[in-house]
């Protein structure tokens, strides 16, 4: 890698840590660039787990304050979290190459169309808040497991999908839930990482440099990430996620 082409690796990771605290989605930042740079689609997708993983658990640790009074509900649904992360890194070693490239489009596709929806998702989700459970439930379990298969495989707007589940089954205020989905993709991330780490090709210098970028931009987010322009990170956010389909079919 090259000095600039590592100063990319490194603004990129910031810049993904702080849309994983805010919302979710930093992959279609990151997995486009180590693409450009020359990594093949698997070894970018598991490099890049690794190296958001500190901008999970940093994220995390900045919306601490939301987590209060959540530890059952964390616990619950962590188990899920874990689970479905173990499934989905062994369905990314065990399928062939050729089918993460095959299914990696489609995914990135129905990513870019949750993000776009995001808005009208939040509106729908506040008007039925008032008629669901108050933790969540079997149906919630059974879709944080989902997300966690999807998060292990792939992970491009897990964040988002975490939040519209959660949304949907849990009466609580939606800075509370942008805190419980942090901690539960820090969870798939991490189990995920771990697999990668022993079964896995990893190129190190990205995770490092994705490391440190990814563990400022999660306090980042933290601290002022609510005050970013939503439509101008979404915006971005298709604009990398389309270049990447592009990147993947050519």
């Amino acid at each position: 890698m090259s000095l600039l082409e590592c100063a990319l690796v490194l603004v990129a990771g910031v810049f993904a840590g702080t849309i994983n605290t805010v919302v979710g989605s930093g992959t279609l930042v990151t997995f486009p660039v180590l693409l450009a740079i020359g990594y093949g689609p698997v070894t970018a997708n598991v490099s890049n787990t690794l190296g958001l993983v500190p901008g999970s658990i940093s994220g995390a640790i900045g919306y601490r304050a939301e987590l209060a009074g959540q530890r059952r509900r964390i616990v619950a649904l962590g188990t899920a979290s874990v689970l479905g992360g173990i499934v989905g890194a062994v369905l990314l070693l065990s399928l062939p190459g050729s089918a993460f490239e095959a299914i990696v489009p489609v995914l990135i596709a129905l990513a870019l169309v949750l993000v776009v929806a995001q808005p009208r998702l939040s509106r729908a989700l506040a008007e039925r808040r008032e008629h669901v459970r108050p933790h969540g439930g079997p149906l919630l379990w059974t879709g944080v497991f989902g997300t966690g298969v999807y998060g292990g495989y792939f992970g491009a707007a897990q964040g988002v999908i975490l939040l519209a589940l959660a949304g949907i089954a849990i009466p609580e205020d939606l800075q509370r839930l942008n805190a419980l989905k942090n901690v539960l993709a820090a969870l798939v991330n991490g189990v995920a990482a771990v697999i990668f780490m022993f079964f896995a090709t990893v190129a190190w210098l990205p995770v490092l440099l994705l490391a440190v970028g990814s563990a400022a931009g999660g306090q980042l987010g933290a601290r002022i990430g609510r005050r970013l322009p939503p439509g101008v990170l979404r915006g971005v956010i298709v604009v990398v996620g389309l270049a990447a389909i592009v990147q993947l079919l050519t």
